[in-house]
């Protein structure tokens, strides 16, 4: 495993972070997901990402009773605030006072620790004043339950603001955690610039673009039986934007790619996302343990110009740019 550190701090973690977004207490039983936890372990992981909101917090509790028993200052734990949790009342949302909290009480709890290493906004507030909001993390921080703040998906402007505000309270901003992979790339035209210029890393989520980008799905085929394109739960929803013929056929082109280094496919799209100086990280998740193992050996991968100008004959056009797809919703989810 190799490690980088997570913007401008001394805080390093590991290239691979493990996540359990859409398998922990929902589509991965227990005992299978203690298993995944670990195979990371073993790996070399030391970096944990989860979020209150996963699961409607179930998630958060398989991660804190498959990691007990661990060192706790061996390990890097990472959740998140904003989407809606518990009773889904007025106040079970959002970047309020109230709700940032209450809420790191809670995944505290549940996550056995008296810590999180990063405490993130897993989007961008609109109906809290960003003031109220960052005083929150301000007083977390010096409280002692998160020893320093990120962010997720937030544009570059929600950025430089919260950077300002956060500078002037005695914090920093460390990490961004937005969705970057071969084919989606909203990021790299404003957002990892104004990151750079902040000291700013990305941790990014879905580098495999939600199992695309592995090949195994074929343009005009049947959706493979019990993949994520199949699951009702959510995973249905989150991957079916790339489900059409131009883009799998793309994605086949990066077949010999992976091939003639010796990788594959996922291995490939995780080395990719590696190769952008920003990104201290990528997030992977896994319904198996044999999953993590692989996946891991993208770590330290080195990509040359002549392999980044393939992948970009194959996918570059398919690839979603847009930055004003980086975007929170205009009014707190309930």
């Amino acid at each position: 495993m190799e490690f980088r550190y997570l913007g401008n701090s001394g805080l390093k973690i590991s290239e691979i972070t493990y996540g359990n977004w859409l398998t922990h207490g929902s589509q991965v039983e227990n005992d299978t997901a203690a298993q995944c936890v670990r195979a990371a372990l073993d790996s070399g992981i030391t970096t944990f990402d989860t979020a209150d909101a996963y699961a409607n917090t179930a998630a958060e509790t398989v991660l804190g009773d498959a990691l007990a028993g661990e060192r706790r200052a061996s390990l890097e734990i990472f959740t998140k605030v904003y989407w809606p949790t518990g009773p889904k009342g007025p106040n079970d949302s959002g970047l309020s006072r109230k709700h940032i909290l209450e809420s790191i009480d809670g995944s505290l709890a549940r996550l056995k620790t008296d810590y999180v290493d990063l405490y993130q906004a897993h989007r961008y507030d609109h109906e809290t004043p960003l003031e109220e909001t960052m005083q929150a993390f301000a007083d977390v921080v010096r409280s002692g339950k998160a020893l320093y703040i990120g962010v997720s998906e937030w544009d570059a402007d929600q950025l430089r603001a919260g950077q300002k505000l956060a500078s002037e309270l005695g914090f920093r901003i460390i990490s961004n955690q937005p969705q970057y992979s071969m084919l989606w790339r909203v990021i790299e035209d404003k957002v990892v610039p104004a990151s750079e210029e902040l000291g700013i890393s990305q941790i990014v989520w879905s580098p495999v673009a939600q199992g695309v980008l592995t090949g195994k799905y074929k343009p005009g085929a049947e959706l493979p039986a019990g993949s994520r394109a199949t699951d009702e739960k959510g995973g249905a929803n989150t991957i079916k934007s790339f489900l059409n013929d131009e883009v799998l056929t793309g994605v086949q082109k990066l077949q010999p790619v992976a091939d003639g280094l010796g990788l594959s496919m996922a291995q490939l799209a995780l080395a990719w996302v590696l190769q952008n100086r920003n990104v201290a990280s990528a997030i992977i998740g896994a319904s198996r343990p044999e999953q993590v193992s692989d996946n891991v050996k993208a770590a330290g991968v080195k990509l040359d110009a002549s392999v980044l100008s393939a992948i970009d004959d194959a996918i570059g056009s398919l690839a979603e740019r847009d930055p004003a797809k980086t975007v929170s919703p205009q009014s707190r989810p309930s």
